[in-house]
């Protein structure tokens, strides 16, 4: 097995979240609750925070957010969306409130300074584009199989369905793909303090 510990992927030590609750905590919420397709294939959210008492900060582009990517052969980096202001993202959206995802997020919230907690789905046999993001994601995945991979720059790691903790350098050009043949399903939230800035300066 891979060890999660490089200079782009940091399993965060002493930390870890109960799994069967947080599957069993997810069937429920997927007999409510739809994952918003995004306009992006094979790729869908679904909010657990927001702005305090807007409902618009969930839907269209405030659920994607921000990122750069090379589209084309140009060669040219493009910006795509918009900018989201993830400070203001401090309240759970209702429908999580006396959940486990709720208890997940307080606890989370006390270690690391968040932005937009999602939990995110990418379809079987499907990849994301090359892009990179603002600020570093925080993953706990809940759903996964051997063929999920993250990829940052030239580094390919698996992120198991244990419980753990696991940031990822998402500043960096990375993509995330599903060859298994079942869904993945994660936790991610947007980290607003950089802790590869401290790492790279060593």
């Amino acid at each position: 097995m891979n060890e999660l510990h490089s200079s782009d992927f940091y399993k965060v030590p002493n930390i870890t979240f109960d799994i069967k609750k947080l599957r069993a905590e997810l069937d429920r919420v997927l007999k409510k609750k739809k994952f918003n397709t995004l306009g992006i294939t094979n790729f869908a959210a679904i909010p657990i925070n927001r702005v305090p008492g807007d409902a618009d900060s969930i839907k269209g582009h405030n659920v994607r957010g921000e990122y750069w990517t090379f589209p084309d052969e140009t060669g040219k980096e493009v910006k795509r969306d918009k900018s989201i202001d993830e400070s203001k993202y401090t309240e759970i959206v209702p429908e999580f409130k006396n959940t486990y995802f709720e208890e997940v997020y307080n606890l989370l919230k006390k270690k690391f300074k968040l932005g937009r907690v999602r939990i995110l789905l990418k379809e079987p046999r499907s990849t994301l584009s090359w892009h990179r993001d603002p600020e570093p994601r925080l993953h706990i995945p809940i759903i996964t199989n051997p063929g999920c991979k993250m990829v940052i720059e030239d580094v390919a790691k698996h992120m198991p369905a244990d419980g753990s903790v696991i940031i990822t350098n998402n500043t960096k050009y990375h993509n995330f793909f599903n060859g298994g043949e079942q869904a993945r399903i994660h936790l991610v939230a947007c980290v607003l303090e950089n802790p590869f800035d401290n790492k790279s300066q060593n």
